[in-house]
């Protein structure tokens, strides 16, 4: 039996966010009942939630949380025990689900003990976790949502993926040769520490100045007083920030939601803005499209924003000069 998720997907803006909620159950002592830990994972992410396959072993595999792999409509799909890459021993009193889930244009499944339900929250709702809280993951943990009397944790699957297999982390393209003559200003919304830091290095490496901030909710209050500045000191928002490129998954307010107010504010609307996210694919790119994004670049594929971000420029300066 497989549920198929992907036809209650959010309209794009809103600022909401469904979640697939997950447990895994870890074993107590005789007495105790077992303890279960709550999870959770973008909908957007999750193709179908599946019973437990007939696995196939993975010849070279280098981590004992990758049980194998097994055939879903003659595509070859890797299976991660979730539990055990969490370093968490099973309990499991009933028989174990399998989450399919795609993103970085690439699908992984996850072993879970069960699964619980589907909760729309918004963005708003989610809490970045603390430094003891991402610990209790393996610091793997990208946000805490607390619902019905319980902490649900989102998982950083991405983070898991790379780790398990560096070649689908993020990349830079090697011998890109870079103009050196024009500076250009970009502004990073990402929630993430270690990709703020990635777009920032590479973008300065493509001669922008940078500012970076931690979500759309920091993003928009910061472009909003750069209008300000501008309309104070009459002149063009684009001597301030000629480019916005931001994550999509963020506490506080999501990427679409920051791309739709930029796309809706008289002045603002001029800069172009790239969404850069794990969730951009064939079947999701319209939601950018919805609120007018520019441009959307699919991670890993690092190098491609600094690209699309000084065609843009280029663009809007040519048009301006007529």
């Amino acid at each position: 039996m497989s549920t198929n998720v992907t036809n209650i997907l959010l309209e794009a803006g809103t600022n909401e966010l469904e979640i697939v909620e997950f447990y895994l159950e870890e074993p107590q002592s005789v007495a105790e009942e077992s303890y279960k830990g709550y999870y959770g994972v973008n909908v957007a992410k999750v193709l179908e939630i599946i019973r437990m396959p007939k696995i196939t072993e993975m010849p070279q595999v280098s981590h004992p949380s990758v049980l194998g792999a097994f055939n879903l409509r003659n595509q070859i799909i890797p299976l991660v025990d979730l539990g055990m890459w969490l370093k968490k021993e099973h309990g499991d009193k009933e028989p174990p689900k399998v989450i399919v889930c795609e993103f970085n244009n690439v699908t992984t499944a996850f072993l879970v003990s069960g699964v619980t339900r589907i909760h729309r929250i918004s963005w708003e709702e989610v809490e970045a976790p603390n430094k003891y809280m991402a610990s209790l993951a393996s610091n793997s943990i990208t946000g805490v949502v607390r619902l019905e009397g319980r902490i649900i944790f989102i998982l950083d699957l991405e983070k898991i993926v790379a780790e398990l297999n560096p070649d689908l982390g993020l990349r830079f393209e090697e011998n890109v040769t870079w103009e050196a003559d024009t500076q250009y200003r970009a502004l990073i919304a990402d929630d993430s520490t270690l990709i703020r830091e990635m777009i920032g290095d590479l973008l300065h490496r493509a001669n922008f100045l940078v500012e970076k901030t931690n979500h759309g909710g920091d993003c928009w209050e910061r472009l909003l007083h750069i209008k300000k500045i501008a309309e104070a000191e009459n002149r063009p928002i684009t001597d301030y920030v000629q480019v916005v490129i931001s994550d999509i998954e963020m506490p506080v307010m999501d990427g679409h939601n920051l791309t739709k107010r930029i796309k809706e504010d008289p002045i603002l609307k001029e800069l172009p803005v790239i969404l850069f996210s794990s969730i951009i694919s064939d079947k999701l790119r319209h939601k950018g499209d919805a609120v007018g994004a520019d441009d959307q670049v699919s991670k890993p594929e690092i190098t491609q924003v600094a690209k699309r971000a000084m065609a843009l420029i280029k663009e809007r300066i040519a048009a301006a000069r007529g």
